[in-house]
């Protein structure tokens, strides 16, 4: 038993070994450049075919054919990366989300680089570096970690490195070369993922598919480590090896044996699913979405004709034997999940291939058990969608890169726990309907199910729903402030999501007659993933597209050239639009609802009126409510007090202004009556019930609005979407002419109402602001700033109209830095000051 205690070790040692130059590559790479870098795994595979070629096919003497892969190719690997596709994005200043899209590419491009040079199969003869004993391994570890955490203590380039790290446009100010430091971080990252490559290639299988996502697995280390700390990266995966080893020996039985079994031998999956669940995240709250679209309108009719047209050539002019086209319609459905999860909702969505696995393998499980295939496909649907109620539900709290992480560890441990295991596949089969066995009767079924979808999500865009969709991928912060439940919308795209992915799956595995894992695998998901990302994520032709270019390629001779394509396009994001912004778009009518011209280029002017006398329904005026913070106290990491015992009344019909230095607690008291902070102390009531506890989208339906310092407009949207969206989220949403009132109110509601919010000036998006807080016929309305970025008559203007609406009855909360705005509609003046109301 010691033997084999002991002999496990060692084993476990080695895999533990691997996964820390993984762990160490990451932290170092995101440490010198904020990159998560998941490419990582495909550079490995990609040294690891490289020295394979270098010393079994042109015969180099193993040292040679080492020192030329880890010392020059590896290296030089990441130098590329860092010149061709990072730096180009670090300077326009891309978001952690476009960052993770590039590496994604990049990731999507190496496998199918190595497809096309080394071909699909798996090789065993990779060259072994170090030996079978594990020491060497585990000693080049520690010497590599020491040496980096010497190098970053103790000299020059470990200093400019911390520099860079803590504020990057500091050190640039400073005179540090932040591209010198991020090139070094991408060649020392890629040469730790060269290592690790040339060490875990014997003791797995090469291929293009499984090396990298055997890396991406052992990302749960630098997670553990928060991306920053060595030895904790390098302590946990030794642990989990040696764990991962010792497992081996315990044989479950029972009906859960096999799963058992398999967590066992998968712990770095189940690691990475926990860290990215339980530990905090990577990246921040609202600043880290994927993109809008920077084109709106929609696409002319006759462009769809000409898709449908193409997409019925099949059935006319192609053979009985439709073995490809069939694969078009069902990889089209599973990629319309993305357009709604990805696109309109700008969340990183990594996992939907195992939903289309899952809904693959329910409905082979169904039909195996003599459920008709049209049913279990029917089935399958809600099945999958309640899975993806589960897994969506502790995901939708984590934002941007961390939510990536949390869905691509999800499709992996689908993958490695259920799709793959015998337990769950054995001896299943998938045919087609009864009275669809034929390709042509199964492809017209095929269009018939996508032609329906396309449908679904087209009125979900369309709707109150797409635009809520909409705004939380513009800005997550002013939806949520606009009465958008952003949990509850995020949970809903997640189940529509899957329930779409799961039913493109079944579809699949049908057209192909036979549940294949490998078709599921969360690589391909990637690819998916990037193939939506660069044709543009938000456009219903996506699917269409897409599907039919991954399934073209790949059935040609030149198996891979799909993922290098569409690899190559996303990681140059950034650089070149989004394919679907090529096409020629139909811009809607801009002809004002009273029957105006279209615009002429500058915006309606701010009317000095209010509502009454124009014909439209005068505002309702708002029930009399008091806004009360008692004793609020919120103190930050350090002992540094924000807040301390701070205690407001805001009256009805008053307006009440705060101002103060910069540093002051002016902000942080603002965001706790606003609901996006909670006092650590203290509570804030609303005529007499509490609402510490209550979310700032709860606030918005309970009568208190906000504006935002930094504008919290939907550019995707249009002026007069972005008031819709105030009224359908506020606290009375049965009112449509509040829209319209809003509009007249503050000078939008000419051919300006029309205008894509992101084509407008800073003063014109102000007003934009404040009707959409308006739509919505609060009670309280909290301004931040509401005076930023407009002129003295656009200033004159916002101060009557405000003093207007609280002569109505609302409560008005301003924090301003414009002592003349505030000496001219203020009731009520506090001063405040280190965290306190000293006036």
């Amino acid at each position: 038993m010691a033997s084999l205690t002991y002999e496990l070790t060692l084993a476990g040692l080695a895999v533990g070994s691997a996964a820390a130059l993984t762990g160490i590559g990451l932290v170092v790479t995101h440490r010198a450049t904020g990159v998560l870098n998941l490419a990582h795994g495909a550079v490995a595979m990609i040294c690891a075919y490289v020295l394979r070629q270098l010393v079994v096919g042109w015969h180099w003497p193993l040292p040679v054919g080492a020192l030329a892969t880890l010392l020059v190719v590896a290296p030089g690997v990441g130098l590329v990366l860092d010149r061709a596709v990072f730096r180009p994005l670090a300077r326009r200043g891309a978001n952690p989300a476009r960052t993770l899209v590039a590496s994604i590419g990049v990731f999507v491009l190496l496998v199918g680089a190595a497809v096309l040079v080394w071909g699909p199969g798996a090789r065993d003869d990779a060259p072994v570096l170090l030996g079978d004993a594990p020491w060497a391994q585990l000693g080049a570890v520690v010497a590599l970690a020491c040496l980096v955490g010497a190098v970053t203590r103790w000299t020059r380039f470990g200093r400019e490195l911390r520099a860079v790290i803590d504020n990057r446009p500091l050190a640039v100010l400073s005179g540090i070369d932040a591209d010198r430091v991020a090139a070094a971080g991408w060649a020392f990252g890629s040469f730790t993922a060269g290592l690790t490559g040339v060490l875990l290639a014997p003791y797995v299988r090469l291929d293009p598919y499984g090396m990298p996502l055997l890396v991406v697995e052992v990302i749960a280390v630098a997670v553990i480590a928060r991306m920053r700390s060595l030895p904790v990266a390098v302590a946990a995966a030794l642990a989990i090896g040696v764990a991962q080893a010792q497992l081996t020996r315990l044989h479950p039985e029972g009906w859960a044996g096999p799963l058992l079994q398999a967590v066992g031998a998968n712990l770095f999956v189940v690691a990475l699913l926990v860290a990215a669940l339980v530990l905090p995240g990577i990246g921040g709250k609202g600043r880290d979405a994927l993109p809008p679209p920077v084109r709106s309108g929609r696409v002319p009719g006759g462009v769809w004709l000409v898709v449908g047209v193409l997409l019925l050539l099949p059935l006319g002019f192609a053979g009985s034997d439709l073995h490809t086209a069939v694969q078009v319609p069902a990889l089209a459905v599973i990629l319309l999940s993305l357009v709604v999860v990805a696109g309109r909702g700008g969340q990183i969505a990594l996992g939907q291939a195992a939903y289309a696995g899952l809904g693959a393998l329910f409905t082979a499980l169904l039909t195996s058990r003599g459920v008709p295939g049209l049913v279990a496909l029917g089935l399958a649907v809600p099945l999958v969608a309640a899975v993806g109620l589960l897994t969506g539900r502790p995901a939708i709290r984590r934002h941007g890169l961390a939510l990536a992480l949390v869905t691509l560890a999800t499709g992996v441990a689908v993958s490695h726990f259920v799709l793959t295991q015998p337990y769950a596949t054995a001896g299943l089969s998938l045919g087609r309907p009864a009275g669809f066995s034929d390709d042509r009767a199964f492809y017209a079924l095929e269009l018939l199910v996508l032609a329906g979808c396309l449908a679904l999500v087209a009125a979900l865009r369309r709707g109150r729903t797409g635009r809520a969709l909409a705004a939380l991928r513009d800005h997550e912060p002013g939806a949520e402030a606009s009465g958008v439940p952003v949990p509850r919308l995020k949970l809903l795209a997640f189940v529509l999501g899957a329930a779409l992915a799961a039913l493109g799956g079944g579809l699949l595995g049908m057209g192909l007659r036979a549940f294949e894992p490998e078709a599921y695998d969360p690589v391909r998901g990637l690819l998916w993933f990037a193939a939506v990302l660069v044709l543009g994520a938000d456009s219903l032709l996506t699917p269409l597209a897409a599907s039919t270019l991954l399934v073209t390629l790949d059935a040609g001779p030149h198996t891979g050239a799909a993922a290098l394509l569409l690899g190559l396009l996303a990681a140059l994001t950034g650089r070149i639009p989004a394919l679907m912004n090529l096409l020629p778009r139909k811009v809607p009518s801009r002809k004002a609802a009273d029957g105006g011209a279209p615009p002429t280029g500058r915006p309606a002017p701010l009317s000095m009126s209010s509502t009454r006398g124009t014909g439209v329904p005068t505002r309702a005026a708002p029930a009399p409510a008091r806004l009360h913070a008692h004793h609020l106290t919120v103190t930050y990491p350090g002992g540094v007090s924000a807040l301390s015992d701070v205690t407001l009344r805001l009256a009805p019909s008053h307006v009440t202004a705060l101002v103060g230095p910069n540093g002051a607690g002016k902000s942080t008291l603002f965001d706790c009556l606003a609901g996006t902070l909670r006092p650590h102390h203290g509570r804030v009531s609303l005529d007499g019930t509490d609402i510490t506890s209550r979310s700032a989208h709860a606030r918005t339906r309970l009568g208190i609005a906000r504006t935002f310092q930094r504008l919290a407009v939907f550019s995707s949207l249009t002026v007069e979407e972005n008031v819709r969206l105030g009224q359908e989220q506020g606290r009375i949403r049965t009112d449509p002419a509040a829209v319209e009132r809003s509009l007249r109110l503050l000078g939008l509601a000419g051919p300006v109402r029309h205008e894509p919010a992101a084509d407008l000036p800073t003063g014109v998006l102000r007003r934009v602001e404040l009707a959409r807080a308006l739509a919505g016929q609060p009670h309280t309305l909290l301004l931040d700033e509401p005076a930023a970025g407009l002129d003295t008559a656009e200033t004159a203007a916002l101060a009557r109209i405000l003093a207007a609406l609280a002569a109505d009855g609302l409560t008005v909360l301003v924090v301003e830095h414009d002592l003349d705005l505030v000496a001219g509609i203020a009731h009520t003046v506090h001063t405040m000051e280190g965290g306190r109301i000293v006036s």
